[in-house]
């Protein structure tokens, strides 16, 4: 019995499925569900705030931030090939919102701006980060058609850090101990049912996002301290902190830890810490257990009592 397989086919012309940029394209990227395709293809939990967010006289195509980071995120997109009056637009729109994360969606990037967003990658700041992504359509046979992103060009952290000078004796250690973390992480049912692994870093943080804008689970390790901390981080919100500690006692039981309550103008936190020796790899493995317990914990009472 011979087997029948379709053909698969790429849709040059993207405009027969969005004739205008920011009629069509931008507002069905700016869905849910296709921002999150964006976000998959470039490893960030985008969540949006703007269509057509105003800078000056101008505006970007999409302001958004980073679920549990609550980085700032702009999104620039060009239904035709990469030219210079984008990229000026790009850089001129990540001065105006305070971007850390600059994406441009095109149809097909050009050398010359491959170059340019590399460079830019290799000579900003760590914290800032640009993103170079291809659109495409595809249709099997006579299928519905479906979009696929390409990462052109994206941040190389390691790169950042060696543009510096090379990572310090500690940062390298806190990157092995997130790295060892996320991979342990990953084959944890637990953890995989309920949050999503972030790329590690050379930091002494690891955050990861609760499904909400208003706060993001923060996990530390500090050498200097010799402990870690897990700790809800409240972005700019004293009356849900206050929220929050209107249930302080409730919130103590489950954690099981003494909770420091530290209200502060722009990121408020409840957290809790433990005893722990960076440097002794044998403490690893009970600190990812305890990370996880308290995750779950965090987790479960942000829903409680964050709405």
């Amino acid at each position: 019995m011979s087997v029948v397989l379709g053909k698969m086919q790429r849709i040059i012309d993207l405009r027969t499925v969005w004739p205008h940029e920011a009629l069509d394209f931008t507002r069905w990227l700016s869905e849910g569900g296709n921002l999150s395709l964006l976000g998959e293809a470039i490893d960030l939990d985008i969540e949006l705030e703007e269509v057509e967010s105003p800078v000056g006289s101008f505006s970007v195509d999409i302001f958004a931030s980073e679920n549990g980071t609550g980085r700032k995120i702009i999104i620039e997109n060009q239904l035709e090939d990469t030219n210079h009056d984008h990229l000026g637009k790009l850089i001129t729109y990540a001065s105006g919102k305070g971007a850390e994360v600059i994406i441009w969606v095109v149809k097909r990037a050009r050398d010359e701006h491959r170059q340019a967003i590399e460079w830019l990658n290799q000579h900003t700041d760590s914290s800032v980060d640009f993103f170079l992504v291809e659109i495409e359509l595809w249709q099997i046979d006579n299928s519905l058609k479906a979009p696929k992103f390409n990462v052109v060009e994206k941040p190389n952290d390691w790169a950042k850090s060696m543009k510096t000078g090379g990572l310090s004796e500690t940062a390298r250690l806190e990157l092995e101990f997130w790295q060892e973390f996320v991979e342990t992480m990953k084959s944890n049912s637990s953890f995989v049912a309920n949050f999503s692994a972030r790329k590690p870093l050379p930091h002494h943080w690891y955050d990861i996002g609760l499904g909400s804008s208003a706060y993001h689970l923060g996990l530390t390790v500090n050498s200097q301290k010799k402990r870690i901390a897990s700790g809800l981080y409240i972005h700019d919100d004293r009356e849900l902190f206050q929220k929050f500690q209107q249930h302080k006692v409730e919130i103590e039981q489950r954690l099981g830890h003494i909770v420091a309550w530290i209200e502060a103008p722009k990121a408020s936190r409840i957290a809790v810490c433990k005893s722990f020796l960076l440097r002794d790899r044998s403490q690893w493995s009970d600190a990812f257990d305890w990370y996880l317990n308290m995750a779950l914990a965090f987790k479960e009472i942000a829903t409680l009592y964050g709405k």
